[in-house]
């Protein structure tokens, strides 16, 4: 049967399909030797040769087993399959399991959770998702003001142009010298976390994710790695609604010395 190449590509475990589109806008693939530059043509893997880099990947096709992987990412790991200056990669600390590619990233300072797999249709639905929570622990330099974490509560622009969606703020237990909290985030824009901290002059000192969507593994230890389960794939795939943002209605407050005062009588409201 006939599928888009990019899918095709997805599905043999070679890249993401957003990368494999890449991949044949750069001329890289061949179809019976043909090398193919346009997007959406199709190919049947029964009938025909494809080829990403000169490598058949018809064999990938047929013997492929969807792979997925919880890797607890330490400090100092490309989240990427590859790099041209030769840092370490986050599939370094996953072997046995063929070529896989990371789902989404982590920068290169950032702890936590992250995904591997060889789906890149799974890789494509999950990083491409907006209702997906990815949860942070964030240690930051100083202590910021209930007025800078309700602006980054609400969203705001950084200071590259983008515009950040509302996020979710809890407020953990500070110290004297750093403030710590919680972080949800919907989307996965680069650096997100650092640059929000940064646009309310609070540099962040630590960052490690602690779970994406119903994914928690607080016992794992940097650098261990384990198979997720079949009901934990399959949650990821279901459609969720999103949650109301806590910045949309009422903000929560940080916890700070209170001080006694008297009471305001309530508005009337008529109707």
């Amino acid at each position: 049967m006939q599928e888009r190449l990019q899918k095709l590509i997805a599905q043999a475990g070679i890249a993401s399909r957003r990368h494999a589109e890449e991949l044949i806008a750069s001329g890289e693939v061949t179809v019976n030797g043909e090398i193919i530059t346009t997007l959406g043509t199709k190919a049947d893997p029964d009938a025909d040769h494809i080829k990403v880099n000169g490598k058949l990947i018809n064999p990938a096709l047929k013997k492929r087993e969807n792979v997925y992987i919880l890797l607890n990412k330490p400090k100092g790991y490309l989240s990427s399959a590859a790099d041209p200056e030769g840092r370490k990669l986050v599939t370094d600390l996953v072997k046995g399991y063929g070529k896989l590619h990371p789902v989404g990233r982590l920068d290169y300072n950032t702890e936590g959770l992250i995904i591997l797999t060889n789906d890149g249709d799974f890789t494509n639905f999950v990083a491409a998702s907006r209702t997906i929570p990815k949860v942070y622990e964030v240690k930051v330099k100083g202590l910021p003001t209930n007025v800078g974490i309700n602006k980054l509560r609400r969203g705001l622009r950084l200071e590259d142009g983008f515009k950040t969606a509302p996020a979710e703020i809890k407020d953990l237990l500070p110290t004297d010298k750093n403030g710590w909290y919680e972080v949800v985030l919907y989307e996965g824009h680069n650096q997100q976390i650092r640059k929000m901290f940064d646009a309310i002059g609070h540099s962040v000192v630590k960052l490690r994710r602690i779970a994406i969507g119903n994914i928690r593994d607080n016992k794992s230890l940097a650098g261990t790695s384990r198979k997720l389960m079949a009901d934990e794939v399959a949650d990821l795939l279901t459609p969720k609604k999103k949650a109301a943002a806590v910045s949309k209605t009422e903000p929560q407050k940080l916890k700070r010395p209170s001080r006694s005062v008297k009471p305001k009588r309530p508005k009337r409201t008529f109707r």
